[in-house]
């Protein structure tokens, strides 16, 4: 089993920044991929940025140029660094890792975006 932590969620006004972590209880360098979904009330969960285990990064169209997503294997923690916040990006945001043995997901932190 792997647990996954999340943190950095919040109430920010359009156009400001957040960023989110997720800690994993294993390590991660033996991840096949890392990840960062979301959903928005009434909508389905939708990926949004994620990082294979060779570095290469793929994101969202609605939020490319926005979104950073980075890994640090040391520290087993994946942070997604929002920039330029919507309001159409408020959703709950999930951490997803994928191991040899099946996905795994964090419980998800809220992220807000309004005036």
């Amino acid at each position: 089993q792997v647990q996954l932590v999340e943190s950095g969620g919040g109430l920010v006004q359009p156009g400001g920044s957040l960023r989110l972590s997720c800690t994993s209880s294993r390590n991660i360098f033996t991840a096949r991929a890392v990840g960062w979904y979301r959903q928005a009330p009434g909508k389905q969960r939708e990926s949004v940025a994620l990082i294979t285990s060779s570095g290469s990064t793929n994101y969202a169209d609605s939020v490319k140029g926005r979104f950073t997503i980075s890994r640090d294997n040391a520290k087993n923690t994946v942070t997604l660094q929002m920039n330029s916040l919507k309001p159409e990006d408020t959703a709950v945001y999930y951490c997803k890792q994928t191991f040899w043995d099946g996905d795994y997901w964090g419980q998800g932190t809220q992220v807000t975006v309004s005036s």
